[in-house]
């Protein structure tokens, strides 16, 4: 059976089908990419990596997504955008950092303690959960954070 359509009307079928595949949510829902994602949130949330006894989550609050707060009371930015700003040129060190050594340099400047390798399966499970905190948001490398 052959079906005619109105010049310019798209079949009701292109319209579902086009709304399944542009309406799925790009997210890790299992497997070892949420399992690297909810490892790292744990790190996030409970790690001192042999430093001060603070964590990640002691200055960015709410496991990253509210504003943070540094020990001397300054305010810090969420890291929703965290994913998205990096690459990014950090004018006090005069180069250019990616998300895994902005990592690195919390977790020797304010946990003051001993970061994961950069090939570590602890290093990719943090950089993973910052990541998944930017999910859907543009792409913006050197933006500000928020």
């Amino acid at each position: 059976m052959l079906y005619r359509f109105a010049k310019g009307s798209i079949p009701l079928v292109g319209i579902l089908l086009l709304g399944a595949v542009v309406w799925q949510p790009a997210t890790a829902t299992a497997g070892p990419l949420q399992e690297a994602v909810q490892n790292g949130k744990h790190l996030f949330m409970t790690a001192t990596f042999g430093g001060n006894g603070r964590t990640c989550n002691s200055c960015h609050l709410g496991g990253g997504t509210t504003t943070g707060r540094l020990p001397d009371g300054t305010q810090i930015p969420s890291l929703s955008k965290a994913a998205t700003i990096f690459p990014r040129y950090n004018p006090r060190r005069g180069s250019v950092l990616t998300l895994q050594q902005q990592v690195h340099n919390c977790v020797v400047g304010a946990i003051q303690g001993t970061p994961p390798a950069y090939d570590s399966t602890e290093m990719v499970d943090l950089v993973s959960y910052l990541t998944s905190l930017s999910q859907g948001k543009p792409i913006d490398m050197g933006g500000k954070a928020e």
